[in-house]
């Protein structure tokens, strides 16, 4: 996926350069502007009289591949971060030591026998009267 990627990448390069390059190379519809000053005579001796018409195509060629390509990208970016596994390329997983003072488990739940059954209590001596008492 990301060779693809990269290849749409080029392209998207190229067609942009190419998209600045046309619409310098365009003849402004007043003075001639920068299309004259980069070239605007040779294009009309290359394409003759329609070259307007040629270079306003390529120019509306260029601009709807150049948002094609753009939107594609954007798409397989979103594509490639949100299922593509984890690579080697992201951050490793640290484990954390288990520290000494882990909690203990709990005791496990009484069984429905001993729920039945009644629960003798810790047996406390009465005391006697030869025993002295405490205050």
């Amino acid at each position: 996926m990301s060779i693809l990627l990269g290849i749409l990448t080029f392209v998207l390069i190229v067609v942009s350069l190419f998209l600045v390059l046309v619409v310098l190379a365009q003849k402004a519809k007043n003075d001639g502007g920068m299309g004259a000053a980069m070239g605007g005579g040779m294009a009309e001796a290359a394409f003759g009289a329609d070259t307007s018409n040629v270079l306003s195509k390529a120019t509306i060629n260029a601009a709807i591949a150049f948002f094609v390509l753009a939107f594609a990208l954007y798409l397989g970016r979103i594509y490639q971060r949100t299922h593509v596994a984890v690579s080697s390329d992201s951050l490793p997983t640290i484990a954390v030591p288990v520290s000494k003072s882990a909690p203990k488990p709990a005791p496990p739940a009484p069984s429905a026998a001993a729920k039945t059954a009644p629960v003798a209590g810790p047996t406390v001596p009465k005391p006697t009267p030869e025993s002295p008492k405490k205050p």
